[in-house]
C-alpha cells in the first residue's frame, strides 16, 4: 500500500522550483488562520452573538416599556435609591452558537383561537405601537407583541394565536428563549453565499412582558443576521489592506529565503557540474548565511579540496607508476630482442648475463606489483572500531625477528601503557617497514618510545642512520621517491605505513632530528 502511494505521488508530484514550494508554503501557513475562521464559523458566530445581543436589547426596552404602560399604580415598582458605584452586573451569555444550535424549520403561520384578546394588553400595545414602528425602522427587526394567550396584538395577523411556537410558550411560562429559523424567503445574491450558513437563518428571540411578577404577555423579536460577505465587504479596505501586508511580508520572506537557501543551494549545484567534469569549483559563500548551508559549502569544500587531492595523486602515481615499469619493462624487451637476433652466435657466459638482467628485472616487476598491491589495501582498508593492539608484548616478539648482529631495536615503553587503537597486524607492518628504512640507512639502533597525551599515544621511532637530506624531507612519503633503487628500493614503504596510520585514524609525521631520522606514529587509544 505505502509503496503504491509513493509510486503515484512520483508520478503525479510536479517537481517545482524550490522558490515556489517555499512561496506557496508561507501562502498556505499563512491563509490558515482566515480558512480556520470560515470552517469554524467563527466570524459567522460572531455576527450571529452580535445579532441575539441586539435582539435581547431591543426586546428588553420594549417589554420594560410595555410593563412601565401597564394599568395599576405599582405595575414595575419605582426605584428611588440612588446609584451604587459598588453595584456590579453580569453579562448574560449568548445562547446560539451556529456550529452547534439546531436550525428549526421556518415559524409556522398564526392559527385561529377559540381566546379572546385581552383589552389591557390591546391598550398597552397601541399606546406603544409608535415607539415599536421606530423601533422596527431603525433596526429592521420584525417586532410582534402578544398577550398572556398568546394572541397577537399587531401585525397583518392580529387577533391570531402563536401560541403552539416553542420560543413563544417559553415565554409565556416566563423564560427568554431565542432559536434559529430557516428563512425560506431568502433569495441568494452570489454564488460564494453557499459559504455562510447564516444567510438563510432568520433569529427569533421572545421575551416575557413581567407585571408586578406576573407574566401578562410576551414580545417576539425577529431579524436576519448580517451575511457573512456583507459584513467582508463593509470591511473591505482593512481586509485588502490586511492582505496586501501579508502578500508582501510573504514575498519579502520568500526572497530572503530564497537568497539564504535556493541561491546557494544552486551555485551548489553548478559548482558540483563543474567539478563533475573536471573544472575548479569554488562557489562564493552566500551573503545571508545560515547554519546549515554553512556547513555545506564546508563540506563542499572539504570534498573538492579532496577530490583535487586525489587527482593529483593519481595522476602523480600514474606518471611514477610508467617510470617504474618503463626501465624494467625496456630492459626486459631488450634483452629478448637480443636473444631473438643474436641468440645462436651469442656466447654461454654472454647469454646468462642477459637472462639473470631479465630475470633481475621481472623480480622488481613482480616486487613492485606486490607493493603496489599492499599500498592499494592501505588505501582503501577500513578501521575496525573495536581493533586493539598492546604496543609492548608485539615489540618484544617483533625484536626477536628483526634483531641482527649489527642491528638493535631499544624499546623505552611507560608501565601500564594502554591499548591502541589498531589492528596488531596494521601495526606490525608500521613498524617493520620503519625498521628496515632504518636498517637500510645505516642505522644499528632503532629507538622506540612512547608517551600518553590526552587520548592518544605519540611513539617515537628513531634511529642513527645516515638521516634524510633536507632537500628530501618533503617527499619521503610520495609513492615511489627512493634514495636506493639501486638496492632494490621500490618508494613505496613510507606511503604505505603512512596509509595504515591514517586507516585508523592516527597520524605518521617526520620529526626534527639532529642524528639519524625521527618519524612520530600518533594513534588513538583503544576504548575501554
Amino acid at each position: 500500500m505505502i509503496e503504491t502511494l509513493r509510486r503515484l505521488a512520483l508520478r503525479l508530484w510536479p517537481v517545482p522550483r524550490l522558490r515556489w514550494l517555499l512561496f506557496g508554503t508561507l501562502l498556505f501557513v499563512a491563509a490558515l488562520p482566515g480558512i480556520a475562521a470560515l470552517g469554524l464559523r467563527v466570524y459567522e458566530n460572531a455576527l450571529i452573538r452580535r445579532t441575539e445581543a441586539e435582539l435581547t436589547a431591543q426586546s428588553a426596552a420594549i417589554a420594560a416599556s410595555a410593563a412601565l404602560l401597564w394599568p395599576g399604580p405599582t405595575a414595575v415598582a419605582p426605584i428611588d435609591e440612588p446609584d451604587d458605584p459598588r453595584e456590579s452586573f453580569d453579562d448574560v451569555p449568548t445562547g446560539v452558537d451556529l456550529r452547534s444550535s439546531p436550525v428549526l424549520p421556518e415559524r409556522p403561520a398564526a392559527s385561529t383561537s377559540v381566546a379572546r384578546v385581552d383589552p389591557v394588553a390591546q391598550m398597552v400595545a397601541a399606546r406603544i405601537a409608535p415607539a415599536v414602528a421606530e423601533t422596527k425602522r431603525a433596526t429592521l427587526a420584525s417586532i410582534l407583541l402578544l398577550d398572556h394567550h398568546g394572541l397577537l396584538l399587531n401585525g397583518r395577523e392580529r387577533g391570531l394565536s402563536l401560541a403552539q411556537v416553542p420560543e413563544v410558550r417559553s415565554a409565556l411560562a416566563g423564560t427568554s428563549r431565542t432559536v434559529l429559523r430557516h428563512n425560506d424567503a431568502y433569495l441568494r445574491d452570489t454564488p460564494l453565499d453557499w459559504i455562510s450558513r447564516a444567510t438563510s437563518i432568520r433569529m427569533h428571540q421572545a421575551r416575557p412582558i413581567m407585571v408586578r411578577g406576573k407574566v401578562v404577555g410576551a414580545v417576539l423579536v425577529s431579524r436576519s443576521p448580517r451575511a457573512l460577505f456583507r459584513g467582508m465587504w463593509e470591511d473591505r479596505g482593512k481586509i485588502a489592506l490586511g492582505v496586501a501586508g501579508i502578500f508582501s511580508l510573504l514575498v519579502v520572506l520568500t526572497a530572503v529565503l530564497a537568497r539564504a537557501i535556493v541561491s546557494p543551494v544552486e551555485r551548489l549545484s553548478q559548482a558540483s557540474r563543474a567539478l563533475a567534469q573536471g573544472r575548479h569549483a569554488a562557489p562564493p559563500r552566500p551573503t545571508l548565511e545560515v547554519r546549515e548551508i554553512g556547513s555545506l559549502y564546508d563540506d563542499f569544500a572539504a570534498m573538492s579540496a579532496a577530490i583535487a587531492r586525489r587527482s593529483r595523486y593519481l595522476r602523480d602515481f600514474a606518471a611514477a607508476l610508467s617510470h617504474e615499469f618503463k626501465t624494467p619493462l625496456a630492459g626486459l624487451s631488450g634483452g629478448i630482442e637480443l636473444l631473438q637476433d643474436h641468440g645462436a652466435s651469442m656466447a654461454e657466459d654472454e647469454r646468462q648475463r642477459f637472462l639473470r638482467n631479465m630475470a633481475a628485472d621481472a623480480g622488481r616487476l613482480s616486487h613492485l606489483v606486490s607493493r603496489l598491491m599492499e599500498l592499494a589495501m592501505a588505501d582503501m582498508g577500513r578501521a575496525d572500531p573495536t581493533a586493539r593492539a598492546n604496543l609492548a608484548p608485539m615489540l618484544a616478539a617483533l625484536s626477536s625477528v628483526l634483531r641482527h648482529d649489527d642491528f638493535a631495536i631499544v624499546a623505552d615503553l611507560p608501565a601500564g601503557l594502554p591499548p591502541l587503537a589498531i589492528e596488531t597486524a596494521a601495526l606490525e607492518a608500521i613498524i617493520t617497514t620503519l625498521a628496515e628504512n632504518a636498517r637500510q640507512a645505516g642505522a644499528n639502533q632503532f629507538a622506540i618510545g612512547a608517551t600518553v597525551t590526552g587520548g592518544e599515544v605519540r611513539i617515537a621511532l628513531a634511529d642513527n642512520g645516515l638521516g634524510i637530506p633536507e632537500a628530501d624531507r618533503e617527499r619521503v612519503f610520495d609513492p615511489f621517491f627512493t634514495s636506493k633503487r639501486s638496492d632494490g628500493g621500490s618508494g613505496l614503504g613510507l606511503p604505505i605505513a603512512r596509509a595504515l596510520a591514517e586507516n585508523s585514524f592516527g597520524r605518521l609525521e617526520l620529526a626534527p632530528s639532529e642524528v639519524g631520522t625521527t618519524l612520530v606514529l600518533t594513534l588513538p587509544l583503544a576504548r575501554t
